[in-house]
């Protein structure tokens, strides 16, 4: 297995999480915090929006099964990166659309992709390609939230249209 990781924000990481799970090749996905200047910080110090920290999702995955140029796809198919630290009700700077990399390659991945999924918007997109400078994991009761609290309200709101947007565009990545 050639397991390789990336790390990104694209609003609530209920979310994100939720979507990346359900792909081949991806063995976790960690819920987050990252790029903020609180040390150690907890969920109620990132809801304030002044920690500097996003919501992220560190996705580990095998390569050989899944790339992350697929991935880069699926994460601005699943999400609005055009919208500046909003994801549809969920407003803050811990929203904003953001993929954080560890080295050249990511980051050139990442600036590639960006680009491609601009002809899908007529907005601007207004992600974020930084480098990963912290990186905190969630709380525990944050991790696999949605497989726990799926008939939680914002779940059932929120995320069944995210899971059918990566049906219809990428289903035949899903295990």
């Amino acid at each position: 297995m050639a397991k390789q990781e990336l790390i990104v924000g694209g609003g609530c990481f209920w979310c994100t999480e939720a979507v990346f799970e359900l792909l081949k090749g991806v063995s976790e996905v960690e819920s987050g915090y990252a790029n903020g200047q609180t040390l150690d910080p907890t969920y109620r110090d990132i809801c304030t929006g002044e920690t500097g920290h996003a919501e992220v999702i560190k996705i580990s995955y095998d390569n050989s099964i899944i790339t992350s140029d697929t991935l880069l796809d699926i994460f601005f198919a699943v999400h609005n990166p055009t919208t500046l630290n909003q994801q549809g009700a969920d407003r803050g700077t811990q929203y904003r659309s953001t993929i954080l990399y560890t080295d050249e390659e990511t980051k050139e991945a990442a600036e590639a992709a960006m680009e491609a999924a601009q002809k899908d918007y007529a907005d601007p997109i207004v992600t974020t390609i930084e480098p990963l400078n912290v990186y905190y994991p969630a709380e525990a009761y944050h991790q696999d939230y949605y497989r726990q609290n799926s008939m939680q309200g914002y779940c059932m709101a929120v995320i069944p249209p995210k899971l059918a947007k990566l049906k219809a565009k990428f289903g035949k990545e899903m295990a």
